[in-house]
């Protein structure tokens, strides 16, 4: 899995709608006000992996609650910007990560992240977009994860 070079809010913005020019469909609002959030909570020793956008939320009716989430070295990130005031960022940390179910249905997928604490849905993902999304959360998993004192490979 290789590093992403992104530091400004810019430059998360160009990677994030990199992915919604390959992948149409997703679904979301927003994303220049998202992506300053990222960069705002981007530590300097921080190294992104991979960034994309979905809706943070159980299903597919409610398409106004669009997040961006950035896997780095440290950490799962989810930044939303609300409308009038203020912002919303979730730090998923390896050691509380569980695992991932990923979910193709009709017209959209969905991904379901699981913490200790909480199941984290992402939904409106153009169907399309699940393997390569699956493909860097579970590489993210097996590099990031064993650090933290996961069991993740550790024979």
């Amino acid at each position: 899995m290789d590093k992403l070079n992104v530091k400004t809010a810019d430059e998360v913005y160009a990677v994030v709608t990199d992915f919604l020019r390959r992948f149409p469909l997703t679904i979301t609002w927003r994303i220049r006000q998202h992506s300053k959030i990222v960069a705002k909570h981007l530590n300097e020793e921080e190294e992104v992996y991979y960034i994309f956008a979905a809706q943070r939320n159980p299903n597919s009716v409610n398409v106004f609650s669009t997040a961006i989430i950035a896997f780095t070295s440290k950490r799962i990130m989810i930044a939303q910007k609300r409308v009038l005031w203020g912002y919303n960022m979730v730090s998923i940390t390896p050691d509380m990560f569980n695992d991932f179910e990923v979910y193709k249905g009709l017209i959209f997928g969905k991904i379901d992240i699981d913490t200790i604490k909480e199941q984290i849905k992402l939904s409106d993902i153009d169907p399309k977009a699940l393997v390569e999304i699956e493909s860097a959360l579970s590489d993210y998993i097996l590099k990031v994860k064993p650090k933290f004192g996961g069991n993740a490979l550790s024979n």
